[in-house]
């Protein structure tokens, strides 16, 4: 087989379709565009999205306000409070608060400073509030971060 012997194969080829080429080519007089009208027309098309002048859906629905954030980091948050339930001197990280069902599994933590903690505990986390920090620190114990 030669390069000019290559040829498509039998029906893969369809010959052109000739509009407007008079009535036997079946195609003839308006050409498959029907009678009349604005897509009979040359140059006849309407916009995408026109509904007939319905107010189109991309009018119709509310604009989103605002902008969000695509670096915002989202914690699971735990009052200083719920941490009394340890035991006094316990290291207290997202593993052990984990056990005790205070956090779900894959997000960062975060201590927040709503109630009372009266036991000296290590907390390890990734981020605290400053009245978590001072509350646990008041109460004798240290408030790592973790990263």
């Amino acid at each position: 087989m030669r390069l000019h012997e290559l040829r498509p194969p039998k029906g893969a080829v369809k010959k052109e379709k000739r509009v407007g080429r008079g009535q036997a080519s079946g195609r003839g007089g308006t050409s498959g565009r029907g009678h009349k009208g604005q897509k009979a027309r040359s140059g006849g098309n309407i916009r995408p999205g026109f509904e007939g002048g319905q107010t189109p859906l991309y009018q119709r629905l509310p604009k989103l306000p605002g902008f969000k954030n695509p670096f915002r980091k989202v914690f699971t948050t735990v009052n200083a409070g719920k941490l009394d339930v340890f035991k006094a001197g316990s290291v207290v990280d997202s593993e052990v608060m984990l056990q005790q069902g205070m956090v779900k599994k894959g997000l960062p933590v975060k201590i927040l400073g709503e109630g009372e903690i009266t036991k000296a505990l290590t907390v390890r986390a990734h981020a605290f509030s400053k009245a978590a920090a001072e509350k646990i620190e008041k109460a004798g114990g240290k408030a790592e971060v973790i990263s």
